[in-house]
């Protein structure tokens, strides 16, 4: 990992992917997946179940091996990891070791004011008494919000969230997807999150990553998520978008 400081390069797309591919053993995972998103765009990564989401969020983050291409701000992700922020689909620990929630935020960068620890967790919409208490002791849906305060609380040029939603209710929903354009207006940060549900994210992001073991579709919500791409991307013949479900 480097820690120096990096200068964002504007010439580049803030990520660009090209002709990727992940095989385990003779299995075909994803085949020849290509897309650029630009710096400032909130994306979605949309499929069903097994369609190769999350390997491509890994395999963009150099986390496994791959075929292809992928530059994150013209470089390798490993060349920039201090700079990107990420919460896994499924993090897994040891809930007896003795860490602190303010402990796990310290993790990225040590001795973060405590002003700023409140401030973000807050913005998840948890209350600064919980600093204190064990990372073990936490529910699911508040441990979700601190790993989503952990990979924002420094802002980082790049955050990547794998089911971020996952174990928060409605209203706390609505206060993360907040939290997102937040970050993309106040500091730039460019958003990659894998979601299930579609009707949210239509009226959240800019653009999405529709995958089923390849690319389907990619492009603005409106113009990409077609009758005939999410047939298509779903295998079923009735799937259907409201786009107005839900406003935030």
């Amino acid at each position: 990992m480097h820690e120096q400081s990096h200068k964002i390069n504007n010439q580049h797309p803030m990520i660009q992917v090209k002709n990727l591919s992940v095989d385990y053993g003779r299995q075909t995972i994803l085949s020849d997946v290509s897309f650029e998103i630009q710096r400032g765009e909130i994306v979605a990564v949309i499929g069903p179940n097994g369609s190769g989401k999350t390997t491509l969020i890994r395999a963009m983050l150099g986390l496994i091996p791959s075929n292809g291409k992928v530059l994150i701000d013209g470089e390798p992700a490993s060349h920039i990891r201090s700079q990107i922020g990420y919460v896994p689909q499924k993090f897994q620990f040891d809930k007896d070791f003795p860490i602190t929630v303010k402990e796990f935020l310290d993790l990225p960068k040590p001795h973060v004011h405590k002003l700023e620890h409140a401030k973000k967790l807050k913005e998840v919409g948890l209350d600064s008494s919980i600093l204190n208490e064990s990372l073990g002791s936490l529910s699911g849906g508040q441990l979700q919000r601190v790993l989503i305060a952990q990979a924002t609380i420094h802002h980082p040029t790049l955050l990547i969230l794998d089911e971020p939603s996952t174990g928060i209710d409605i209203v706390g929903e609505e206060q993360f997807y907040n939290l997102l354009k937040e970050q993309r207006d106040q500091h730039g940060t460019t958003v990659v999150l894998v979601s299930h549900d579609i009707a949210v994210i239509s009226n959240v992001v800019d653009q999405v990553i529709c995958v089923n073991k390849r690319l389907v579709c990619f492009g603005p919500p409106k113009q990409a998520l077609t009758q005939e791409k999410l047939s298509e991307l779903y295998n079923k013949t009735d799937t259907s978008v409201y786009f107005h479900h839900r406003h935030y």
